[in-house]
């Protein structure tokens, strides 16, 4: 299975430039191409991860990618998917913004070796052009009429608040993008969201008139959940790629929160496995949803990619522990991961001589009397025990103890 039928078999094709000349285009040497992030935060999100993993698809079929960094239209703003005016970004911020997810997309595709990706600014080739400039060179070759066709302008110019010239201008500098990638960089191939298409349709047009050559494009279906809901959104907001922001363990159980009704195809379009195997572990899952296999998958092929197998084993881990493992055997590492992941207090040694004021300490009671009486009925559990009166509180790893009184009533205290 060639690349271009690989990533249909996976969902991932929406609009593509013609499938023959382009796959004739592949087979013959390989392609440069790429995708571009607009650094609108200081990370990227979930929603932006299907990009980077597309072209992990492709550097791994041996061709050259090349990630931008949008530090010019991102300070102009896609006008695609709003109903209205984007606040703009100051340099300063967009600087920051930029810096910081050049460090992203270096975490999910390969910087050297045989095959490196090129990670490129746009802010690089634009900042320098004037506008008259940009107008002559670029401008004259992009009609009103070919803009407005486009669905997400027309949209916006016949709504309430109508579209600036400024994010009207938006598709002239991707265009500029792939015209500039082209003759600099032997670039190709664009790839995007379904809504990228009209933008992609104009660099293929920009560089056919200026500089007569061929180009291509592909889009994929913009990710949704089943329920048609906005896909990359948590309890806590977005789910961001920054490990700060969304740690590890937040990101893996995003994942395992997947719906049953997504799992397959989050499956085909995040993770790498091959297609066959993909297929053999749905029908796995189908046969046995209780199992959350699919979801177990797709969490750690996921994490691992972005965060590494030890950050992806330790959240896996730490879930574990949190619904029903045994703490006493849970590495330091592990524990230490749920500092911040669920309610945690720093104590001194003394603390904890005496458990029930360390219970309503930690608020998993509300006064002694009720402490006491958690204690008694044996409904207060330390370190993975249920405890009466007059146990002793054992340390694991030296500064841990792991509180828990119900079933999901978690508390770490931390020996400071």
């Amino acid at each position: 299975m060639d690349l271009i039928d690989d990533l249909a078999a996976r969902g991932l094709i929406h609009d593509s430039t013609d499938r023959a000349l382009l796959r004739a285009r592949m087979a013959d040497r390989p392609i440069g191409v790429y995708v571009g992030f607009d650094p609108t935060a200081d990370s990227l999100h979930v929603g932006n991860l299907l990009g980077q993993v597309t072209l992990r698809r492709f550097q791994l079929a041996g061709h050259q990618v090349f990630p931008l960094a949008g530090g010019a239209t991102g300070m102009i703003g896609d006008p695609g998917g709003r109903s209205a005016e984007r606040n703009l970004l100051d340099r300063e911020t967009l600087r920051h913004n930029v810096s910081c997810i050049k460090r992203q997309l270096a975490s999910l595709l390969e910087f050297d070796g045989p095959n490196p990706a090129t990670l490129v600014d746009n802010a690089d080739w634009t900042a320098s052009v004037s506008v008259l400039d940009f107008l002559r060179d670029v401008g004259k070759h992009v009609t009103i009429n070919q803009m407005l066709a486009k669905e997400s302008i027309r949209t916006r110019v016949e709504s309430e608040h109508g579209i600036s010239y400024t994010e009207f201008s938006y598709m002239l500098l991707q265009a500029n993008d792939f015209r500039h990638l082209h003759q600099h960089h032997g670039v190709e191939l664009q790839l995007g969201g379904s809504d990228q298409w009209g933008n992609i349709v104009a660099g293929i047009d920009l560089i056919r008139r200026v500089l007569a050559a061929p180009a291509y494009g592909l889009t994929w279906p913009l990710v949704t959940k089943s329920d048609g809901t906005k896909f990359g959104k948590s309890v806590g907001g977005a789910v961001w790629l920054d490990a700060t922001k969304t740690s590890p363990y937040q990101f893996h159980q995003f994942w395992m929160q997947t719906d049953h009704a997504d799992v397959v195809r989050y499956l085909l379009q995040f993770s790498l496995r091959p297609v066959a195997e993909i297929e053999a572990i749905a029908a796995e899952h189908r046969a046995t949803p209780e199992r959350r296999l699919g979801q177990r998958v797709i969490a750690d092929d996921v994490t691992a990619m972005l965060h590494g197998r030890e950050a992806t084993e330790a959240a896996r881990t730490a879930a574990a522990l949190l619904f029903g493992g045994d703490p006493t055997v849970a590495p330091e590492r592990v524990l230490a991961t749920l500092v911040g992941e669920i309610p945690s207090t720093t104590v001194a040694s003394p603390a904890l001589d005496d458990l029930v004021a360390l219970v309503v300490r930690t608020g998993l009671a509300s006064s002694n009397g009720d402490a006491r009486r958690a204690i008694e009925q044996r409904g207060l559990y330390v370190n993975g025990r249920a405890v009466g009166p007059g146990d002793p509180v054992g340390l694991l790893h030296g500064r841990f103890v792991l509180l828990r009184r119900g079933k999901k009533n978690h508390h770490l205290v931390v020996l400071g």
